[in-house]
């Protein structure tokens, strides 16, 4: 019994993420190639969004964006999972006790271009374009552009070397 009820779960949570994932595809600007890879993956806002082709994203990631902005995933990148890209933060400098507080934000696309590795656990802030053939590695915070063919890390992130041979 306990086998057939695992079974059975199985299938429903499998079709739920196929349902959900679709629902993705046609509100957002998906690829067909793209992939998403795992579970609880949340797409979310009303700015753009575009994941072209031979990428994918892991579990317990988040894209949002919002207003006339736009999150964009280039060709053949590599997202692991719990990775957060947004496109809207609060501005940090300013003071949250003041009731209603004035919520003043930054916000600004985030661009990331092809062949692009992203690590577990990094957090992408708004306003941020990361170059083609870059590495992000896990567990880092970009707060700032990031060059072609850089592998970057650290919060937060910074410059640890170019790649050689390309």
């Amino acid at each position: 019994m306990r086998k057939l009820l695992s079974s059975i779960y199985g299938f429903l949570r499998e079709n739920y993420y196929q349902q959900r994932y679709a629902e993705f595809k046609r509100i957002y600007d998906v690829h067909q190639d793209f992939k998403f890879s795992g579970t609880d993956i949340r797409l979310y806002g009303n700015g753009k969004i575009l994941l072209k082709r031979n990428s994918y994203i892991g579990s317990l990631s988040t894209i949002a964006s919002f207003n006339e902005y736009k999150v964009e995933i280039g060709e053949n990148c590599h997202i692991s999972h719990n990775v957060r890209i947004y496109n809207r933060s609060n501005l940090t400098d300013q003071d949250f006790n003041v009731f209603p507080f004035d919520n003043k934000v930054v916000a600004g696309n985030v661009v990331i271009g092809n062949g692009v590795w992203i690590g577990a656990n990094v957090f992408i802030t708004p306003n941020i374009t990361i170059g083609d053939n870059s590495v992000i590695g896990a567990n880092s915070v970009v707060t700032k552009d990031v060059a072609a063919h850089s592998i970057v890390g650290g919060v937060p992130a910074k410059v640890i070397r170019m790649k050689t041979g390309v």
